[in-house]
């Protein structure tokens, strides 16, 4: 995954104007008081949506990854402990990296995407496999038999040539000749009409 470059963030002890209460604060979001989700969100959710807005580039995007943060935050909360963090500090972490798992999932839906769609190339082989195919088709059908029917299991069953010969009852020589002759017949009518490319 590439790494991507966190977006510049406010210093922790500036998240607050007043500065007053994280501490308490941050007490009572680890102890699973609803109340101290709902103040966390109030304070601070404008803070992660920026941080997400900066770094994703779309409304839409920011304000799924602030739900996010929110949400695994206070699901985390045991994970949390005020002696060692600041709340706000905790939040901007959980943030960096619901914003990484963002940018990767973009990642990986544009690689689907892109996975997806047909290449030109791959449509021009294509388009050029189903031509070759009808030129086949019309001149094996000029041939006479027995060099048609071994040429169409050679072809379009993939049968080998002794597979051929136990299909035909011919000997294996027999059957090799004639896909040598059938072919040089093949590439001499295409020569003549223009057909090799």
């Amino acid at each position: 995954m590439r790494a991507v470059p966190d977006p510049p963030v406010p210093h922790p002890h500036r998240l607050d104007p007043d500065g007053e209460g994280v501490e308490e604060l941050g007490a009572a979001f680890a102890a699973g008081d609803e109340a101290a989700i709902r103040e966390a969100y109030r304070r601070w959710s404008a803070l992660v949506h920026t941080i997400a807005l900066r770094s994703l580039g779309t409304t839409a995007d920011a304000e799924e990854v602030t739900q996010q943060v929110f949400v695994d935050a206070w699901r985390g909360r045991h994970r949390f402990d005020p002696t060692r963090s600041r709340l706000p500090a905790w939040l901007i972490g959980i943030t960096r990296h619901a914003v990484a798992d963002a940018h990767e999932r973009r990642a990986r839906d544009r690689r689907l995407v892109a996975a997806a769609e047909p290449r030109e190339e791959h449509v021009a082989a294509a388009d050029d496999r189903v031509v070759d195919r009808v030129v086949v088709a019309d001149e094996l059908a000029r041939l006479g038999d027995p060099q048609r029917t071994i040429l169409r299991l050679a072809f379009y069953e993939d049968l080998t040539h002794d597979q051929i010969a136990t299909r035909l009852d011919l000997p294996l020589g027999t059957v090799k000749s004639h896909v040598r002759r059938s072919l040089a017949r093949l590439r001499n009518r295409w020569e003549v009409d223009g057909a090799v490319r």
